[in-house]
């Protein structure tokens, strides 16, 4: 069973950085599009990153020029590198794959939650 540990996260102020981390286990995690989604309560979950096997980028436009998604496929784990943190930036942050026509998305994690405030 596929299990997905997020951590990271925290209260930061405006202006501030953070860096969550995923571990991935139970499956083979390099051949994977893993992505960083994040959620507001009673809101849709929304894609903010993704990362390809072979390592291509793709960025909501929100977030574009202030986070970087990487992968360690050594270490099973995607990483979220967030600076210039804003006030709108606070969500639960979750990692999943990309759900694709051949797969949905495994169980989801309990995330790790991000408060941008000063």
């Amino acid at each position: 069973q596929v299990q997905l540990v997020e951590s990271g996260g925290g209260l930061v102020q405006p202006g501030g950085s953070l860096r969550l981390s995923c571990v991935v286990s139970g499956t083979i995690f390099s051949i994977y599009a893993m992505g960083w989604y994040r959620q507001a309560p009673g809101k849709q979950r929304e894609l903010v990153a993704s990362i390809t096997s072979s390592g291509s980028t793709n960025y909501a436009d929100s977030v574009k020029g202030r986070f970087t998604i990487s992968r360690d496929n050594a270490k099973n784990t995607v990483l979220l590198q967030m600076n210039s943190l804003k006030p709108e930036d606070t969500f639960v942050y979750y990692c999943n794959r990309i759900a694709t026509v051949s797969w949905s998305y495994w169980s989801w994690g309990q995330g790790t939650q991000v408060t941008v405030s000063s």
